[in-house]
């Protein structure tokens, strides 16, 4: 019987151990992208970028030119080009590390940094639904308020969002030396927003890769599985 009970409680101080290892806070950090943001959230508005922070790493969207991953992960509060604000955690969960990997992976399949929209898909949108697909729970509305009074009426936007920052290739992307000059060529810092149609001004916004450092890369797609002949394989 003595063993029996020593067996149980090793068994059960594992299974302890697990759960501790694979529990982890869902952090949201957000950021302001213009100094106006110091009088602007007191009214509750804002210009802001928010990323995920979810066992030790930060987790954000972007726009890129390409239809490959858009989704990004940093050093938590350090996503270069940004200037950070606050955190607010949205609670926690029991997930090990490489089931997240397997989410955040097969989320990167559906945020390419080619389909950003300023309203409709931005890395708020990003933040907001890998915290409702984790936590069950939603981003606080004050993050995203301006996409939502943009969706309304686009011209609510202020004119200092529309501005062109610095966009940079994913690094596992194969691209031609022409598609790369095209792109280093349109994505110049010293470019005018002027020359940019109201699309494209939208889809540079909010792109982290202005201030790049080392401690950023692109989460990388999960495969994608189709159907040969009835089968299932990897793409």
């Amino acid at each position: 019987m003595g063993m029996k009970s020593n067996s149980n409680s090793t068994s059960k101080s594992d299974n302890n151990a697990n759960d501790n290892k694979n529990t982890t806070r869902v952090v949201l950090n957000v950021y302001d992208l213009t100094p106006l943001n110091n009088y602007l959230y007191w009214f509750g508005f804002g210009i802001f970028h928010s990323g995920i922070e979810v066992h030790g790493k930060e987790y954000g969207f972007g726009a890129h030119d390409f239809p490959a991953s858009g989704v990004f992960e940093v050093e938590p509060r350090k996503c270069p080009g940004f200037v950070y604000r606050c955190s607010v955690t949205l609670g926690k969960i029991n997930m090990n590390p490489s089931e997240f990997r397997t989410l955040i992976e097969n989320m990167a399949n559906e945020y390419h940094g080619d389909t950003y929209h300023l309203i409709s898909k931005n890395c708020n949108h990003f933040t907001d639904d890998i915290s409702h697909r984790l936590s069950g729970k939603r981003i606080p509305g004050w993050v995203n308020r301006l996409a939502r009074l943009g969706s309304l009426c686009s011209c609510l936007l202020p004119e200092c969002v529309q501005v062109t920052t610095v966009k940079q290739l994913p690094e596992y992307h194969d691209c031609s030396e022409d598609e790369i000059t095209e792109s280093l060529s349109t994505a110049s810092p010293s470019g005018s927003a002027s020359g940019l149609d109201h699309d494209e001004q939208e889809k540079r916004l909010l792109s982290p890769m202005a201030g790049r450092t080392d401690n950023f890369s692109f989460v990388k797609e999960a495969p994608k599985h189709e159907c040969v002949g009835g089968e299932k394989t990897l793409g």
